[in-house]
């Protein structure tokens, strides 16, 4: 980089958005490039994402979070030999491999809610907020008097695991816990995937989301009051995705 460093802008609007946002923004400029420091936070932003993608999720930490705050566990894992297959083949990361069926089929209770904590695209994710996440929709569920399966740990798992797992347990709704893909503005933000009567094959238009959850984004405690929500809908309604309906209050008093 040559030329002259002129800092980042200081006015107000510039000030606002680097408020609002995680995002590159008013970054100021060295000639036609970057400041130095802007340039070195992207180079570490950009290794966070690889390392989220690459490095294997904490498993004995999660599972002793699980089994800490009173809850049951079982691991499972997809048809995915190793990391590179999962990111070449996201097929195979879609079905269960014939051991993990068999293991999660011995436990089928038909309960109202399976919880799936999957790895996806980012460990830094799961590691830190998916047992939390976890267990805070356990304590909600708990107070609705939903039956809970055991939570399943999924190794190399994409979100439609989520369904062959819920089928495999009997669940009416499976609830899976995932990490996002990771961006350079964040490599730990969660995803929870919610759908009604999963069965292998689901389309995705039958799941409701919850993204970005995460220190910095949306707060565990929200996303479990959202998780809740929409599951005692999806209860209610028999139905999930695009077809959910939302309970809307009249527009005006008596209307």
């Amino acid at each position: 980089m040559s030329g002259e460093d002129r800092p980042a802008p200081q006015g107000p609007r510039a000030l606002d958005l680097r408020r609002l946002t995680g995002a590159r923004v008013a970054l100021g400029e060295v000639g036609g490039g970057v400041p130095t420091n802007a340039h070195q936070r992207f180079l570490l932003d950009h290794a966070r994402a690889r390392e989220a993608v690459w490095t294997e999720v904490d498993w004995p930490r999660v599972r002793e979070a699980v089994l800490g705050g009173g809850l049951a566990a079982l691991d499972v894992e997809s048809l995915v030999g190793d990391r590179a297959e999962y990111l070449r083949r996201p097929d195979l990361g879609r079905r269960l491999s014939d051991a993990s069926r068999e293991t999660l089929s011995s436990e089928a209770q038909g309960a109202d809610l399976a919880l799936v904590i999957a790895d996806g695209l980012s460990a830094t994710a799961v590691t830190l907020n998916a047992a939390p996440l976890a267990l805070r929709i356990a304590a909600l569920a708990a107070g609705r008097g939903w039956r809970l399966a055991p939570v399943v740990l999924a190794r190399q798992a994409r979100v439609a695991l989520g369904d062959e797992v819920g089928a495999a347990l009997g669940a009416r709704i499976v609830v899976l816990l995932v990490g996002e893909r990771p961006g350079l503005s964040a490599a730990d933000s969660l995803g929870a995937y919610i759908t009604h009567a999963p069965v292998p094959g689901t389309p995705d238009s039958r799941r409701n989301c919850i993204s970005n959850i995460r220190e910095g984004g949306l707060p565990v405690e929200t996303a479990a009051r959202q998780v809740e929500d929409l599951v005692s809908r999806m209860l209610a309604q028999g139905r999930s995705g695009v077809e959910l309906r939302r309970d809307a209050s009249p527009l005006l008093p008596g209307g």
